[in-house]
């Protein structure tokens, strides 16, 4: 790691997108002291700090993936959790921080671990005292979730290991004091289950499992403390009830029709839609390899919703709701998490409204207007890749450069 805090760092490049225009500019050049930006522009005074040339490669703001579970082994999923300790989880979750980081990713909103003790808190302080690797933190400890619902994982492994398995809260009182033990630990935010789900067989993504009463009781509990909500969901009817409730994002979203994403947009939330994992499993509804290992009642929903999920994505496409880059890796192998870019474009978004996805807009979402943008005063979170993403929005897979909090984390390999 390289740092100089003192004199500054200047890192040069032919070509900068600032994470807010509609199109990239040239030759610029950016001053880094202090963990900050502190100027901008096609020259500046470079002192005697230590200069980083990027040559012909696109700069750009750090990535921002907003909903990842860097504690799920996608290989283990479920029952790693109640086998092993929170000591191991949490360790094997060291080396997918810091291939986050080592890809562009430098902050993530991390959406539940399904260990009973609070892991991913534990995991945020530590990035945050630098005594592990890794992208900055947001944390929602566990998914709140109603019994016999998409966060009640008992059904799968309670008969083996004799005990219910999740944050489980029915009515408006048990999903009061829920959120308030989150809150007590530690939350960031507050995540819940407002519908089923694709990946558990005991539910579907079409049901919608809290009323609006405990929905409205939960997120007013939060708001009162001061820490934002989002849910799971998939059905049209559970989006529309957390909006109503006043949660600030919606998770997936991925059956929600064009009224209620327009309902959505008039009133300012954000959508995070996971398009890679929906659109990679309708692509491969009929490989039986793919879904070798996987429960048939997954396959059987993916099915059976396949029209409306793609319908849906295209109404996603077609609105104005404000879009913010998250990809639920670790349902998935976590340096599969950048295809959610092409996912979003193949499905008819924008490349420059998918990088604002993970950049300035997820910023938003996440009430820091530091992070996202390259412009004096923010945080020095810088990545750089060869190609365009522009023109081909792979080359998001190709970050090589990486400064975090005005520290080069992954400098450019020098041949």
């Amino acid at each position: 790691m390289t740092a100089n805090t003192s004199t500054g760092i200047v890192v040069v490049t032919e070509r900068c997108w600032d994470g807010l225009a509609e199109t990239p500019s040239g030759h610029t050049e950016v001053v880094v002291r202090g963990g900050r930006i502190v100027e901008v522009g096609d020259r500046v005074q470079r002192g005697t700090g230590q200069v980083v040339e990027l040559g012909d490669r696109m700069l750009l703001p750090g990535f921002i993936d907003c909903h990842i579970h860097t504690t799920v082994d996608p290989s283990a999923l479920l029952t790693a959790f109640v086998a092993d300790p929170a000591t191991v989880i949490a360790v094997r979750a060291l080396p997918v921080l810091r291939g986050l980081l080592d890809r562009g990713f430098t902050t993530v909103r991390d959406l539940a671990t399904f260990a009973v003790e609070p892991i991913t808190i534990y995991l945020r302080d530590a990035l945050a005292r630098g005594l592990v690797t890794g992208p900055r933190m947001l944390v929602a400890p566990h998914l709140i979730s109603a019994r016999g619902a998409h966060g009640d994982i008992s059904t799968d492994l309670a008969p083996e290991y004799g005990r219910e398995i999740g944050v489980l809260a029915d009515g408006p009182d048990a999903v009061t004091r829920a959120v308030r033990e989150e809150i007590r630990a530690g939350a960031d935010w507050i995540k819940f289950g407002a519908t089923g789900g694709f990946g558990t067989p005991t539910d579907d993504p079409g049901q919608t499992t809290y009323t609006q009463q405990e929905m409205n009781a939960l997120v007013a509990t939060a708001a009162d403390l001061g820490v934002p909500c989002t849910p799971h969901a998939y059905g049209d009817d559970g989006v529309a009830r957390a909006v109503r409730a006043g949660a600030r994002s919606i998770e997936h979203g991925n059956l929600a029709s064009a009224e209620t994403l327009s309902l959505m947009q008039r009133r300012g939330v954000f959508l995070v839609p996971t398009q890679f994992m929906v659109l990679d499993a309708l692509d491969h509804l009929g490989d039986d390899e793919y879904w070798q290992g996987k429960d048939p009642a997954e396959r059987e929903k993916f099915h059976r919703y396949a029209d409306q999920l793609r319908d849906s994505a295209r109404n996603v496409a077609a609105s104005d709701v404000r879009i913010a880059f998250g990809a639920d890796a670790g349902m998935f192998p976590h340096d599969q998490n950048w295809k959610e870019f092409p996912a979003m474009v193949h499905s008819g978004i924008t490349p420059l409204r998918a990088l604002r996805a993970a950049t300035s807009t997820a910023a938003d979402l996440l009430q820091r207007p530091d992070l996202g943008r390259i412009q004096p005063g923010a945080t020095a979170d810088l990545i750089a890749l060869p190609g365009n993403p522009f023109n081909d929005i792979d080359a998001t897979g190709s970050v090589d450069f990486v400064m975090h909090d005005g520290v080069v984390h992954r400098p450019v390999a020098t041949s």
